[in-house]
């Protein structure tokens, strides 16, 4: 099959946006679309082009004082009867508009059109983002080919609707287990109902008070929550194990570590075991190419609520933000669209930004 990415394509963002959109990429599915951007991609003869799996990376070398990155995984969550695109107005409708097709028609629009850069930049076209890390392309090259991730300052480019989203929430889930005494139900008394004394737990969350940090005049504010609870043995069984796992999404300010420290107070006299764990991003705009990045974009950053891969740049050292023109609580969603002008908007300021 030919490939859509055509010449005419590349040079239009909101075209660009539309063909890969059509081209079907659901996690762990990436193949044709990875073949359809590495085929383009290795067209263009000042980038230099590797690929992993169906991670596709393409970079310039031309010397320059400073390298950025720009990157954008490649797949989206399963169709929900949104497939193929379609053009409503100023709207483009169709699984992954917004997340995050929209964001990888910039880089990849960039990366054909502007053979010299003011920094030398790669482009990252990734898989598996929206699936368990393990499969995540960016964490697969970092653990083959560290080097390829070597920069100054990333832009990821997640949607947030034209605004710049700096650093991310870190976030952890923990599951919070009280015992029992298990017992016939027609003799209660001779056991200790676990799930009754579950009722501990849920006052200390509903009591707990979240903190609201500022960083950098960004402002994160925290959340601790359950999010599921499982108990019971049989209808006529005092259960001897209740167990509710907590969510919590916690300010770059605070490591791994220093979270589930404040996690054990919080639960203090109750076990606890990680379920898993994920460091957050400092809003990381002092970098200098990141505050030309700003002035490009021309409004404020604000925090960014909730975790992105830019915790993968800032755990390698390199300060990163998410920029991108989808609306984020559209992502995943069936009538999930982006609209027009935000694709020409935001891939003019990168254009500012890099020309």
């Amino acid at each position: 099959m030919a490939n859509p990415l055509t010449p005419d394509v590349m040079a239009d963002p909101v075209a660009l946006t539309r063909a890969l959109v059509d081209i079907e990429s659901v996690s762990l599915h990436e193949k044709e679309i990875a073949d359809c951007v590495e085929e383009v991609l290795r067209a263009a003869p000042h980038l230099s082009v590797q690929r992993y799996g169906n991670t596709v990376m393409a970079r310039t070398d031309l010397g320059r004082a400073q390298r950025v990155v720009l990157a954008g995984h490649l797949d989206t969550v399963p169709l929900n009867d949104n497939f193929p695109a379609t053009l409503q107005g100023d709207l483009i409708y169709g699984c992954g508009t917004s997340d995050m097709k929209a964001g990888v028609a910039f880089a990849l629009h960039l990366a054909v059109s502007v053979p010299e850069p003011r920094f030398d930049v790669t482009y990252f076209f990734y898989e598996a983002e929206e699936v368990d890390s393990q499969y995540n392309g960016l964490n697969l090259v970092a653990n083959a080919h560290p080097e390829w991730l070597t920069a100054d300052f990333a832009v990821l480019l997640e949607p947030t609707y034209g605004v710049v989203e700096a650093g991310c929430q870190g976030t952890m889930r923990v599951v919070v287990r009280i015992t029992g005494r298990r017992a016939h139900s027609a003799r209660s008394w001779r056991g200790i109902n676990a799930i009754h004394g579950a009722g501990e737990v849920l006052r200390r969350l509903q009591a707990y008070e979240p903190r609201t940090v500022s960083i950098d005049a960004c402002t994160y504010r925290e959340g601790l929550n359950a999010v599921r609870i499982r108990g019971g043995v049989a209808g006529n069984v005092v259960p001897d194990l209740c167990e509710i796992e907590v969510n919590y999404r916690f300010a770059p300010d605070r490591s791994e570590a220093e979270a589930l420290a404040h996690l054990r107070e919080v639960f203090d006299g109750f076990e606890i075991e990680v379920a898993d764990s994920a460091g957050g991003a400092l809003p990381g705009l002092s970098a200098p190419p990141a505050r030309e990045f700003l002035a490009a974009v021309g409004e404020a950053p604000v925090a960014k609520l909730g975790w992105t891969d830019v915790s993968r740049f800032a755990a390698l050292g390199i300060p990163a933000l998410n920029f991108g023109p989808g609306d984020p609580n559209l992502a995943h969603a069936p009538d999930e669209h982006v609209e027009i002008g935000k694709i020409r908007d935001g891939a003019a300021t990168l254009h500012r930004w890099l020309s």
